[in-house]
């Protein structure tokens, strides 16, 4: 019985090995062709870059540090001298979209550059005009002149593109010119933590990725190009397994606009937003975690003026829904300015529909925070707050503060659970605007323990809820 077992068991291992072994080559992907026929038309970007003269000091420098005894030792006078100006070179990838010359690359590649060369396959070198570039988009474009005509590449629709699909990226990584890599898309419109790319709806994939790539395309089974690689994300500065792309259909837009006009125009809500988390959710009443929470609307912006007020939650906008807070501003930044588009909002417990005129970007210069001294007097929630007239007129319209309390000490409690800091504006609670001191002790003393409940604030004119929970 037992060796009966065994001849079983061997029989299975060496048909599945079998079967193993049997796999057809040709039924994996095969790259060559695409490469074949697209490298032609991939580009290396070389670029100077001029630093301009200054004056700089020339003389001996202390070895130690200021105030030590030694010093006079290395007092001697300094010689002022005029560092000369001087070039640096850097460069990145990018492709032909035109057969009179136009080609597309990243901005962050050409950036403040004085010279552009491109480079093709077959070793012809051109010297390229900028014709505009857009920072935020990370998209620029640039014009080559040639006798004849280019190779160029066709440019397909990323919105096709599908989690799992096989992509291709062509590019010079560390110089090493027309590089190939492949790999699969891991993820669509992602949003980057900690950049300034809040208004691009990324590829991620899994594709190869590395310094010298930025400007190159990425390219769908079929060699048409789905996206233009942007970055990395990585600790170490190289390649570990997410690279991002802008989606082609995305760039398209930007590029069309910097090809006509020269610049790239925005749509603007004026609102600034945060996730919904569950405790949130739960304190709104809201169910599951979604959309957009406002948590400022900026005076005059086409959001005040649409009716939008602090504390609605975004869920749908020109007919797309708003699952993460990141969605909000991908979809109403590809709006063109002027449009009237409706959007749907949770207010009070109930569903809404808001219409809007969709306004223009501008850029805002950041604010600073404000400082505040401190006080006495503790409350229920071990804080201590005072009228906000403390704060100058100018500062409280530079920070958009209108109503509220200041907080001007934190001690352990629900508060500083809740991440309240010195110098916060609190502005409603449990959804109750704050207008005085005494409405903030009303609304307070009314807070049932053990319940959870929203809290606005306002932090270096940003406004925000936290969730408040009480103790039992």
């Amino acid at each position: 019985m037992l060796r009966k077992s065994l001849n079983l068991i061997i029989f299975f291992i060496s048909s599945t090995a079998f079967s193993f072994s049997g796999i057809d080559s040709k039924d994996l992907p095969n790259f060559s062709s695409l490469a074949e026929y697209t490298s032609p038309a991939v580009v290396n970007v070389s670029v100077v870059k001029t630093i301009p003269s200054r004056n700089g000091m020339n003389g001996s420098r202390s070895p130690f540090p200021p105030g030590s005894p030694f010093e006079d030792f290395f007092n001697f006078p300094f010689e002022e001298r005029r560092q000369p100006e001087r070039k640096i070179q850097s460069g990145g990838s990018g492709f032909i979209i035109s057969s009179d010359g136009y080609v597309l690359t990243n901005h962050h590649v050409i950036e403040d550059a004085s010279e552009i060369t491109i480079s093709l396959n077959d070793r012809r070198e051109f010297k390229a005009k900028l014709i505009g570039s857009d920072k935020k988009a990370d998209v620029a474009v640039l014009k080559i002149k040639s006798e004849q005509d280019l190779p160029f590449l066709n440019l397909g629709n990323s919105d096709e593109v599908k989690v799992g699909d096989w992509v291709v990226a062509i590019g010079s990584p560390y110089r090493l010119n027309f590089s190939v890599t492949a790999g699969i898309v891991s993820a669509k419109t992602r949003s980057v933590p900690g950049r300034e790319t809040s208004y691009i709806p990324f590829i991620q994939s899994d594709v190869a990725i590395n310094p010298g790539n930025s400007g190159g395309p990425l390219f769908n089974m079929d060699g048409d190009v789905v996206g233009i690689n942007a970055m990395i994300y990585s600790g170490s500065g190289g390649y570990m397994g997410i690279s991002f792309t802008i989606p082609m259909n995305y760039a398209k837009e930007i590029v069309d606009q910097i090809i006509e006009t020269g610049s790239v125009a925005r749509g603007w809500l004026g609102v600034s937003v945060q996730e919904i988390t569950k405790d949130l959710a739960d304190s709104f009443e809201l169910g599951t975690p979604r959309g957009a929470l406002v948590g400022s609307v900026i005076k005059n912006s086409p959001a005040e003026k649409a009716g939008f007020k602090n504390g609605d939650v975004i869920l749908e906008f020109d007919g797309k829904k708003i699952v993460y807070s990141g969605d909000l501003p991908l979809i109403v930044g590809r709006i063109k300015p002027d449009a009237k588009v409706q959007a749907l909002i949770f207010r009070d417990k109930k569903e809404k529909i808001i219409s809007v005129k969709v306004g223009q970007l501008e850029e805002v210069d950041p604010n600073k925070p404000i400082i505040a001294e401190k006080s006495k007097k503790r409350n229920k929630l071990e804080i201590v707050v005072s009228s906000i007239d403390e704060i100058s007129i100018e500062d409280q319209e530079r920070l958009n503060i209108t109503n509220g309390v200041l907080v001007k000490e934190v001690y352990p409690g629900p508060a500083q659970e809740a991440g309240i800091q010195v110098g916060d504006i609190i502005t409603s609670i449990a959804q109750k605007e704050i207008n005085s001191i005494n409405d903030y002790r009303k609304i307070v003393s009314f807070l049932k323990n053990g319940s959870s409940v929203p809290i606005r604030i306002i932090r270096n004119g940003n406004g925000t809820f936290l969730t408040l929970k009480i103790q039992k």
